[in-house]
């Protein structure tokens, strides 16, 4: 099987979120199945601190969290956790890091990685921008459209810090707005909407 048929088995679920995102990871993880098939990817904000998502989140889900380190391989039934001080990137199936390339102001971690899914993952794209200050990930909405991804933010009222989904929701590119805890996000990742 070629690596971009075999990318195309699962589909990618990435969570992007900052302030008050934790609430939110816990919520999501603990609705989610642990055999869904599908890789779920959360990108944190996160530039000096070292984050501790992948000792929390382990105890809301069945599914293996892992740290990503370079090169590790985007399988499916995992949840896997950004790095501090790193932008987030897909090749070839794997896990690319690099330095974080706005290491001032409001981090773009999230618009970055889905910027790279939308080039080297040939399989379907699920993103759900949760609570965080700021609107990282909105600009890369419309890319995830274009190539027949699903976009959903997190309803405001459940949200901690409610700009990033807001964000996200202006920006006219959101498919659903859905409290984390929604069932509905397993319909969509099995395509039944």
């Amino acid at each position: 099987m070629t690596t971009k048929a075999a990318a195309k088995d699962f589909p990618v679920v990435c969570v992007g979120g900052s302030a008050g995102g934790l609430d939110a990871y816990k919520r999501l993880l603990s609705h989610l199945p642990s055999d869904m098939g599908v890789a779920i990817v959360i990108v944190n904000h996160l530039r000096t601190v070292a984050t501790q998502l992948h000792e929390i989140l382990p105890r809301y889900t069945e599914m293996p969290v892992e740290l990503i380190t370079e090169g590790l391989l985007l399988r499916r039934d995992r949840v896997f956790i950004i790095p501090e001080q790193h932008d987030l990137h897909v090749l070839d199936r794997e896990f690319r890091l690099k330095p974080i390339s706005k290491p001032r102001g409001w981090p773009d971690v999230i618009t970055v990685f889905l910027r790279s899914l939308t080039r080297h993952w040939e399989g379907k794209l699920i993103v759900v921008i949760v609570s965080g200050y700021d609107g990282d990930g909105s600009a890369a909405l419309r890319g995830i459209k274009d190539v027949g991804g699903i976009t959903i933010a997190q309803k405001l009222d459940t949200a901690e810090q409610p700009d990033m989904p807001e964000s996200a929701i202006a920006s006219g590119c959101v498919d659903f707005i859905l409290s984390p805890e929604a069932q509905q996000i397993v319909r969509i990742a099995h395509g039944n909407s």
